[in-house]
């Protein structure tokens, strides 16, 4: 028999022990409760055949539970506490019931017995829903205020695994238990703090229970515990604030009440609990999603930090730190600290990593991407790094994400707008990786494609690489012009249909002309599009202006949106894919497209 067994029994066996009995004296309990007892010294004894949550054992149980005497309470309290560390599993109404009623006494050590076994049964999934269903929240929001250290922390134990379960999440939301959970985070008792930081931290993963962990006061009691000696109530707080730190209403507070919170996540992110530095590193991502922290973050002292990481071998620190580089990276006053500070070329790196295929690789190359937006210079160090080989290796890997592939392409697109970097990338064959991306599954990485091909057309000398690609790879480039010139397409591929076909038309190349001339749907297209063409006295000055003095992308609309990621919820910073028509109306846009292809046409046909 196992020493808990032993325990049990014991315990019970002493219950049971006749007691001397004279007519001053009723006895002690009643018979039913005397032949529970016996019951359950049977079942212990036995006890790797019996199962205490259903039938006969339940109800000998129960009979205990139920029990007006403290004694018995304590031996069921016990004795459940006990069976359920050993069998976790589903468990009925029937079984739970009686744990929650002993939940409800004033003894200290039956709360903390009938706490344990609802926070060992709550580890079940099915039981976390069930136990809330049946009003298991009230109890153990009322043990929480006990003056009992264990008692406490059995509750918040149990909210922690209860608050694990989606359903349950608004239900404890709602329920009264944040304030007390905000309380006990802040305990002497490092069980109890570490429970209650782990249940607020499983209440940050919706927006709405956020709001109400910020009504409870809890914000400030998780920035306070980013300094606390606990490893894991460090990371608990840290994961807490970065979760937070998603929704802007909340980057307000924190950036208004909060004036240590950029100095304690930049010290974390120096200290040697990796996971804690990861999570640091992603709470200021969340924090970039703001102009102000942007700017604030690395005028804090984070650059040295974020470079430690990226240059370590642990993926989780890497991919924190590229993704809050890439945040930091929108502002225009970070470009000169974060170049000077050598990040090129370690980000550059990335790309030819075993782990390029998914979010590092995206991050990396959208921070590179920002970076060489406004400045020639850096998009021709970053050729001579050997970005172009890499991105050449990562858009022909069948095992790339779209999403990468989409930031890939936009990049291209970026530093094709360089003239003196046109040849190199067409030298390096890019055209016929980018046309078949043009008929990819998705819409980004087609656009951006597009883009890319339509700046490569444009301040050339050269256009024999077009010509080699009209008819091949994937259709060619006659088969893209065609499918974007088509009426049914999207707005801004037709645009990026028509101003491309200009370039080449104006490139004084005869054969891509001739090319261009003879085919047997493009000259239609166009004319069915200069249609809509109408001689106006307005004024446009994109129609007015050389087609070969503006590119197709615009490379300093950059914008941020938020959205969210899986491992710790985190607002992400994602760039204009490729540029929107600028017109003031669908109309103007319209009249701009026909404008171009009746530009084109006209040029064709002389």
């Amino acid at each position: 028999m196992s020493e808990w067994c032993s325990v049990i029994c014991r315990k019970i066996l002493c219950l049971s022990s006749p007691k001397p009995q004279s007519s001053e004296y009723e006895p002690l309990f009643a018979d039913v409760e005397r032949q529970a007892v016996n019951q359950l010294i049977e079942y212990f004894e036995n006890r790797a055949q019996v199962n205490f949550y259903e039938g006969e054992p339940l109800r000998a149980l129960s009979t205990l539970a139920y029990s007006g005497h403290a004694e018995l309470q304590r031996s069921a309290a016990i004795a459940f506490s006990e069976v359920s560390e050993t069998e976790i599993q589903p468990v009925s109404r029937e079984a739970l019931e009686p744990i929650l009623y002993l939940l409800q006494s004033p003894d200290v050590e039956v709360q903390r017995g009938a706490s344990a076994a609802l926070g060992n049964l709550a580890v079940d999934p099915s039981n976390k829903i069930l136990i809330v269903k049946i009003g298991g929240l009230e109890p153990l929001i009322r043990q929480m205020l006990s003056p009992n250290k264990e008692a406490q922390c059995n509750a918040v134990g149990c909210i922690t695994n209860l608050a694990t379960a989606e359903e349950n999440k608004s239900k404890i939301a709602k329920s009264g238990a944040l304030i007390p959970l905000a309380r006990l985070a802040k305990s002497n008792d490092i069980r109890v703090q570490k429970n209650a930081t782990g249940a607020l931290l499983n209440m940050t993963h919706s927006a709405e229970n956020r709001q109400q962990l910020v009504i409870a006061g809890a914000v400030h009691v998780l920035v306070g515990l980013l300094n606390a000696q606990d490893i894991d109530v460090r990371y608990y707080s840290t994961t807490a604030v970065s979760n937070i730190a998603v929704d802007a209403a909340n980057r307000i507070q924190l950036q208004q009440s909060e004036t240590t919170l950029l100095p304690k996540l930049i010290r974390l992110m120096n200290e040697p609990e990796h996971k804690i530095r990861a999570q640091a590193a992603l709470a200021l991502r969340n924090l970039a999603s703001d102009d102000d922290y942007q700017f604030s973050i690395v005028q804090n002292g984070a650059l040295p930090s974020l470079k430690n990481m990226l240059l370590s071998d642990d993926t989780h620190m890497i991919l924190a730190s590229i993704a809050c580089l890439r945040n930091l990276s929108i502002h225009p006053d970070n470009e000169k600290p974060i170049l000077d500070a050598s990040f090129l070329k370690p980000i550059v790196l990335l790309l030819d990593n075993e782990y390029n295929s998914g979010e590092i690789a995206c991050h990396a190359i959208s921070t590179l991407r920002n970076l060489s937006a406004s400045s020639d210079a850096t998009k021709v160090a970053l050729i001579d790094l050997g970005i172009l080989s890499l991105l050449y290796k990562s858009l022909t890997n069948d095992n790339m994400s779209q999403l990468a592939k989409s930031e890939m392409t936009a990049a291209l697109a970026v530093l094709a707008l360089c003239d003196s970097l046109k040849k190199p990338i067409l030298d390096a064959d890019f055209l016929s990786v980018l046309i078949p991306l043009t008929h990819s599954e998705s819409i980004d990485v087609v656009g951006n494609s597009a883009a890319a091909i339509g700046n490569l057309s444009a301040h050339i000398s050269d256009y024999s690489a077009f010509v080699k690609c009209w008819s091949k790879p994937a259709g060619g480039l006659q088969s893209y012009l065609a499918a974007f010139l088509n009426r049914d397409s999207e707005p801004t591929f037709l645009q990026i249909g028509v101003w491309t076909t200009l370039q080449l038309v104006e490139s004084g190349n005869a054969e891509l002309k001739e090319l261009l001339a003879k085919h047997p749907t493009i000259p239609s297209f166009l004319k069915d599009i200069a249609s809509e063409y109408v001689e106006s006295n307005q004024s446009s000055p994109v129609l007015n202006g050389d087609s070969k003095n503006s590119d197709l992308l615009d490379s300093n609309n950059i914008t941020s949106l938020d959205s969210n990621n899986i491992t710790s919820l985190d607002s992400n910073i994602k760039e204009d894919q490729f540029v929107k028509p600028q017109s003031a109306s669908s109309d103007e846009s319209n009249f701009h497209i026909s404008s171009l292809a009746h530009k084109v046409i006209t040029k064709l046909n002389n």
